[in-house]
């Protein structure tokens, strides 16, 4: 079998499967990449990798170490705009103070690989997709293939000098696939909520895909982004009409509004580093919180993202 690297799905690790007949296990074929099982682990991750051949392996997951230093158009030092006043998380201009003077008392050796896991629902055919791929490749594909299940992207950052990275978990918008994909929403620090801003229906199934999200999380403890799509396609009239709404909703339901498009790229990249920046400014909170007397050098040692809630459990499914 050939050498092949996979990104694993939990915790703040890369992992590779090498040769070591230590335990067995199966590389199952989807349309949208492969899910790898081991009786050794009780999760199931999906990957990428859609030309390895299909065959059994011998393995182990052995912890590799690389990683790529971070793109320089990655770095993030101030807190970006929202999007509207009106539909934001808050209005303030800069990060927190007790999250800048973590940051700016960090030790050398004490920076750890902080992680935030991304959920994105909402209706098929939205754009979720084109919506991760316009900001982690730099590419929109106007042909529309449905995603299986789920799909992966990890994108890293550095905000204010630490590096952070966004699990971004691609869910799919058919009603035969959410008993799937359903599985993958436990454990995740923001919901990026989307629909088309030329679909007033796609806006209308919008709280019900949250409410599904948020069955599996802690509403106190995830932030929550409503975005829509397709800026590119409406006309000014009924933007207008439709963003009134999506306002309304994201007030109602104490979420972000962002209106993007993955074609011209408009509002792209300041939503994601938003994103990041949240995400971000609300995990240092939260264990500054939870660490009481520690130093404060220290708080960035966080990991609020551990591997037991990245690694999505092995269920009994009743639809599948």
């Amino acid at each position: 079998m050939p050498a092949c690297l996979f990104v694993c799905l939990s915790g703040d690790k890369l992992w590779r499967l090498s040769s070591a007949p230590t335990c067995s296990g199966f590389i199952y074929s989807a349309d949208f990449g492969y899910s790898i099982t081991s009786p050794d682990t009780d999760y199931i991750s999906f990957c990428s990798f859609r030309k390895t051949p299909l065959c059994p392996f011998l393995g182990l997951w052995k912890e590799c170490s690389m990683l790529p230093p971070v793109k320089k158009d990655r770095i993030i030092t101030q807190l970006p705009k929202c999007f509207s006043p009106n539909a934001a998380l808050h209005t303030k201009d800069g990060f927190h103070p007790q999250v800048k003077a973590a940051c700016q008392v960090q030790k050398t050796g004490t920076v750890s690989f902080n992680i935030a896991k991304v959920i994105v629902v909402g209706d098929v055919a939205v754009g979720k997709t084109c919506l991760i791929s316009r900001f982690c490749k730099g590419a929109f594909d106007k042909n529309y293939k449905a995603t299986i299940g789920v799909d992966f992207e990890m994108e890293r950052f550095e905000v204010l000098g630490v590096p952070f990275s966004l699990q971004l978990w691609d869910t799919a918008g058919q009603e035969r696939f959410k008993c799937i994909a359903s599985t993958y929403y436990r454990g995740a620090q923001a919901i990026i909520v989307v629909f088309d801003l030329s679909s007033v229906g796609s806006l209308a199934h919008a709280r019900q895909w949250l409410e599904d999200a948020m069955k599996e999380n802690d509403p106190s403890s995830v932030l929550l982004f409503l975005v829509g799509t397709k800026k590119d396609l409406s006309s000014p009239d009924q933007l207008a009409q439709i963003e009134r709404e999506a306002i309304r909703l994201s007030e109602e339901i104490k979420a972000e509004y962002w209106a993007v498009s993955a074609k011209s790229g408009d509002g792209i990249r300041d939503f994601f580093f938003r994103v990041a920046s949240l995400t971000f400014e609300a995990n240092v909170l939260s264990e500054l919180e939870k660490s009481g007397s520690r130093h404060v050098g220290d708080i960035i040692r966080i990991t609020d993202s551990t591997e037991a809630d990245h690694a999505p459990t092995k269920r009994k499914s009743n639809c599948c």
